[in-house]
């Protein structure tokens, strides 16, 4: 249950940590469907891309049977890219970068009630310049304590071809964990100029094999593309 609004912000990033670190192995042996819609504004160009996320009984993350339509420039300088990012992002260890006292400073700013939900607003900020951390907003779930929303920008490019990085990432809790449900992020790239990403997880399941393979990306099938 929720704790009252006069529960001291120390309490609230420790109840937060033990949430997150509790549901942490949850994720591991899972897949979801994912489909993302990408463009480069600036040279008319767009795609689709559908396909499976898995992370593996080792916490690798894989994007496997992919089906791309439109651009092959949007394929291949964006949304691989930012994928290929992602997943290099994760080889690290998680606790180097999980959202903990130990990785970021935590300043609590409001409550409020968002989606039906109330919400503990905080801005968090890194403690190092490190690829897979951010600067900006955080917000816990008054009764679960789990994450609803995190946005900002990330603090190091994981990437050459990647100026900058902006995002929000949304959650839905769902049986107690705290599931990715929508990620938009708008790309500053070195070559093409801002591209702007759409993310949709949909179909959150437990793999029901075990083996771990190498990250991949593999396309599948292209349609109208290049």
């Amino acid at each position: 249950m929720a704790e009252d609004a006069a529960t001291p912000p120390d309490r609230i990033v420790e109840n937060y940590c033990t949430a997150t670190q509790s549901q942490e192995q949850s994720f591991d042996g899972t897949s979801m469907e994912v489909e993302i819609q990408a463009s480069l504004p600036k040279l008319k160009k767009k795609g689709n891309l559908r396909g499976l996320r898995r992370i593996s009984k080792l916490g690798r993350i894989t994007y496997e049977h992919l089906i791309f339509e439109g651009d092959g420039t949007v394929k291949n300088q964006v949304i691989t890219r930012y994928l290929t990012a992602e997943v290099e992002a994760h080889d690290e260890p998680s606790p180097a970068l999980a959202v903990t006292p130990a990785n970021y400073r935590f300043s609590y700013r409001s409550k409020a009630v968002v989606d039906g939900r109330d919400v503990y607003f905080f801005t968090v900020s890194p403690k190092k310049k490190r690829v897979g951390l951010f600067k900006g907003q955080l917000w816990i779930d008054a009764a679960t304590y789990l994450p609803v929303l995190e946005s900002g920008y990330w603090v190091k490019s994981p990437s050459i071809f990647l100026k900058k990085v902006a995002f929000v990432r949304t959650f839905e809790i769902r049986d107690g964990i705290s599931v990715p449900r929508q990620v938009a992020s708008t790309v500053d790239t070195r070559i093409w100029g801002p591209a702007e990403l759409e993310i949709d997880f949909t179909n959150f399941s437990v793999d029901r094999f075990s083996e771990d393979g190498d990250a991949q990306l593999p396309v599948a099938a292209d349609r109208d593309g290049q």
